[in-house]
This record gives structure tokens, sequence and C-alpha cells, in this order.
């Protein structure tokens, strides 16, 4: 029991710790544009492409450095040449104009490498044993991955806190006007702060690429999630994406690791009273238990855990 509990915990913290990869730069996006992006898990999907394109190539320590500014550069150009187009007529052509873009993000993919997994492997580096705990052994490059995704969380804090340019962001949040007239070019911004939050998004897909399947579907299996953890933790908090993360990846981690149902609490009686449902376990439905959180947050409170936005 004591050793499904720490493995438990550990894989569910370094989940969570990459679904906040993912939710940093899409919190980051929204906070200052005010944009849900729907592609957001695209971009993810293309850093462990490129990721794995340059590792056969260069190396994996170069991919982790190219690839999240390859994505970047990509989604700066996708703000510029395509949501700042439709930013003017709304909210709901900018939701249309992403959701496309995350079904063209996908094909291109398929045209280039194919439906099938691409054999993206974990960096010989890093590919040894952490440590030994109840004879399991847990391996050195998912410690990796929780030291990057820290490393992210700090570094975001400071730069949005601490220096001139996260004061700048900031500023263009609130008042775009003011910034513009102090000499700031806000346009140009919103494509800066857009790329930057593609890139994080990228840098998650290079780590998470090597040890999760790379493949066409993964976008598409992290999309719905990451809008559960945004709204869970509150639009544009970039406290609330960390801790909802944290909370839905050892929710979900736990719920895998338990086998037990209503039939194992309440004996036979359970078959009168629940049917069916009476001998499904914990584990069959830990997939939904992270959106069963997300309608219980939007009725109890609306603005998610620490929200300071509600539109």
């Amino acid at each position: 029991m004591l050793e499904i509990i720490t493995f438990s915990t550990l894989n569910g913290v370094l989940y969570g710790m990459v679904l906040f990869m993912l939710a940093s730069g899409l919190t980051l996006i929204f906070s200052m544009m005010g944009v849900l992006n729907f592609a957001h898990a695209s971009f993810y999907m293309l850093g462990a492409y490129f990721g794995f394109e340059i590792s056969r190539r260069i190396g994996f320590w170069p991919a982790l450095i190219v690839a999240p500014i390859l994505v970047g550069i990509v989604g700066a150009l996708v703000e510029r040449f395509g949501l700042r187009r439709v930013h003017k007529f709304g909210h709901v052509p900018e939701l249309l104009f992403t959701f496309g873009l995350a079904f063209v993000i996908e094909e291109v993919v398929q045209m280039i490498w194919g439906k099938l997994p691409v054999d993206y492997r974990v960096p010989p580096s890093l590919d040894f044993t952490a440590f030994r705990l109840f004879d399991t052994t847990y391996p050195a490059y998912k410690m990796f991955m929780l030291a990057i995704a820290i490393g992210m969380f700090v570094a975001l804090l400071v730069v949005l806190n601490k220096t001139r340019v996260g004061l700048i962001i900031q500023a263009s949040l609130t008042h775009p006007n003011t910034v513009a007239m102090l000499g700031h070019d806000v346009p140009t911004i919103f494509m800066a702060v857009f790329g930057a939050g593609s890139a994080l998004a990228g840098l998650a897909g290079v780590i998470a690429g090597p040890a999760f399947v790379t493949q066409p579907a993964m976008a598409a299996l992290l999309g719905p999630i990451l809008f559960v953890v945004i709204v869970v933790g509150g639009l544009g908090s970039l406290g609330g994406a960390f801790a909802a993360s944290l909370l839905i990846g050892l929710v979900q981690t736990f719920a895998v690791a338990i086998n037990g149902s209503l039939a194992d609490i309440f004996g036979a009686s359970a078959a009168d009273w629940f049917g069916d449902l009476g001998t499904v376990t914990v584990a069959q439905i830990a997939p939904i238990i992270p959106y069963f959180l997300l309608v219980l947050v939007l009725i109890i409170k609306p603005t998610g855990l620490f929200g300071t936005r509600e539109t």
C-alpha cells in the first residue's frame, strides 16, 4: 500500500506538472489577449515532432532549445497573419479560427510524419534509474521533466512580476491605450506573448514526447483536459493553473490505482441499491473524474479556484 501511495504521488505530480507546462502558455495568452486558443495543444504536438526531427539529426539537447523557438515562431506568425485579422470581430471568430487551425496542424503533421507513432526516445544521457524504492525503480528522465516544469513556473513568476517586460505585459492587459501612448507597440507585444505561449507548449512537447507516445492524436488526447485545468484553476491565473494541474494530476493518478467499487464497500447489497454501477471500479471512471470536477467548480465557483477574470 505504501508503495502504491508513494509512486502514485510521484506520477501524479509529474503528470500534473506536464499539464501545467501546457496550461501555463495558454494562461499567459488568455491573460494578455483574452483568447482561448483551441489550437494550443497542437503547438504541443508540433514541439514533440520538431523535437523528434531535430533529435534524430543533431541530438536531444539542441532540440530542447531549437524546437520551442521554432514553435514560438509559428505561433507568432499565426497571431500576426491570422488571429490578429479576426480579433476585431470578437471571441467567436477567434474560437472558430483556432478550432480550425488545430485540424490544419494535425493534417499537416500526418502528411509529413504519417499517422503512426514516431520513434522518439529518451536521450541516452538521461536513460538511467534515478532511485530505487520498494524494489521499484524511478527513471531519471521523469525527474528531469519535473525539474523543467518547476523551473518554468518559477521563471514565469519572476518574469511577470519582477521584470520590466512583465510589467509592460500586465499593463497591456488592463490599459493597452496607455501603454501605446507611452511608446510601446501593443500589437507587437501581443504577437510576442502569443509566440511565447506557443513556445512553452512546444517545450512541453519536446520534453513529454519521449516519455509519452508521439503521434498525431496526442493533441486531441490532452486538449480537453487542458481546458479543464485552466477553468478549474481560474481563467488567467498562473497560480491557479499550477494548483489545478497538480490537483487533477494527483486525483486522476490515484483514481487509476484504485481498483475498488461500491460492491467492495457495501457487499452484495450494492447490486440491489446501485445495479450495474455497483460493480464499476474507481479506475474505470478515472478518465471522467476531472470533467466531473469541472462541472462542480462551474456550479460552485464559476471563476475557478484563483480566477480573477470572468469573461
